[in-house]
């Protein structure tokens, strides 16, 4: 026969998707922002530009 799964199992799973998929969105986020980066400096160095890099602002 079987056994219905106790709440403290159904909890820790749906907890472990959770951090899978948490995780999962941000290495993804961080890798549409790594490459869009890439993308907007081979854009710079094709159009032949030579001082592609960033500026940022003094704070």
């Amino acid at each position: 026969m079987m056994t219905e799964p106790e709440q403290g199992d159904s909890r820790r799973g749906a907890m472990v998707g959770l951090i899978i998929a948490a995780v999962l969105l941000a290495f993804g986020l961080w890798l549409a922002r790594d490459l869009s980066a890439a993308s907007k400096m081979q854009d710079c160095l094709m159009s032949g530009r030579t001082n592609c890099n960033v500026i940022e602002p003094a704070r």
